[in-house]
């Protein structure tokens, strides 16, 4: 087996997470996958996936290896359509991840809209709550609401967001609007549990006031937090991203504008770089346009 169809069984078994799976996608035995993977470590003089009876993970060589096989694949791939006179056209599938909410609401309708554009190009969506690994999941492109750590991935900026704090109308008109952040504590709370729960809410510029968080009311979704806030029974703070059409339409109302933490930026990024795939940077170029151009994200 040639070195090139090595990279590609080693790729796919890293992307699906072992042997068996790769094995049905190329439509051959399990035997003969764990075979080339082997031939392809001893060529190479480095272990690249730690098996066991449940699982395999990459080495560290291993992660360093498939981002290699990722670029150099996707090099001849490209290289193979231009000269075969496809490549204006983006081709092949892209995993692309997202906040859950953040997702649906704004990500989702780009999607559904470069689909539209590109008909020979197939995405799959994981939108979720929690901070995704690209090489690991097989992700090319991820949306990212987050000041970044310095990393090897490509990051491009297309907005920011505020964490706001919100009730409905009807509650203010009953319990009165807080002027400060200490004025919450005559009021009533509708917390969150979960990942982005929190024991206090940070105002000011430098997150310097702090406010207790003690509520009789706990969801697991922030779906949930939102129809309890606007049903007026308390208060709760959200990414404004979260609850803008519902600012927008008056059925929740901002307060304590003047004592919000600084904007949270949004990123989209991906690992390939210069590199990347022709779909890829077809899809990057197209959301990240989008995104700059809502008018509930502010750049």
């Amino acid at each position: 087996m040639d070195r090139l169809s090595g990279m590609r069984i080693f790729s796919l078994v890293a992307e699906q997470g072992g042997f068996a799976s790769a094995a049905k996608t190329l439509g051959t035995s399990a035997a003969t996958v764990t075979r080339a993977v082997a031939i392809l470590e001893r060529s190479i003089g480095a272990r690249l996936l730690v098996r066991t009876t449940r699982s395999v993970k990459l080495t560290e060589a291993g992660q360093r290896y498939l981002q290699d096989c990722r670029r150099i694949l996707t090099e001849i791939d490209e290289a193979e359509a231009q000269a075969a006179g496809s490549f204006s056209a983006p081709a092949g599938t892209l995993t692309i991840t997202a906040p859950t909410l953040f997702g649906r609401i704004y990500v989702l309708p780009i999607i559904l809209e470069f689909l539209d554009l590109y008909p020979g190009i197939s995405i799959r969506t994981v939108f979720v709550d929690r901070v995704t690994n690209l090489i690991d999941e097989g992700i090319d492109v991820a949306v990212r609401i987050a000041h970044l750590p310095d990393s090897s991935l490509t990051a491009l900026r297309v907005g920011s967001i505020r964490r706001v704090m919100c009730g409905a109308p009807a509650y203010f008109v009953k319990y009165g609007v807080p002027l400060t952040p200490d004025d919450l504590r005559n009021h009533r709370f509708i917390a969150r549990s979960g990942l982005f729960g929190s024991a206090e809410w940070r105002f000011g510029k430098n997150s310097q006031i702090r406010i207790p968080v003690t509520s009789r009311l706990l969801c697991n979704t922030n779906e949930a937090a939102i129809d309890a806030t606007a049903a007026g029974w308390g208060v709760s703070r959200f990414l404004s991203y979260q609850v803008a059409h519902d600012i927008q339409s008056g059925r929740l109302q901002r307060v304590l504008a003047d004592f919000e933490e600084e904007p949270v930026p949004i990123h989209i990024i991906h690992a390939e770089g210069r590199t990347a795939s022709a779909r890829m940077r077809a899809f990057v170029d197209f959301a990240a346009q989008r995104l700059r151009a809502n008018e509930h994200i502010a750049v």
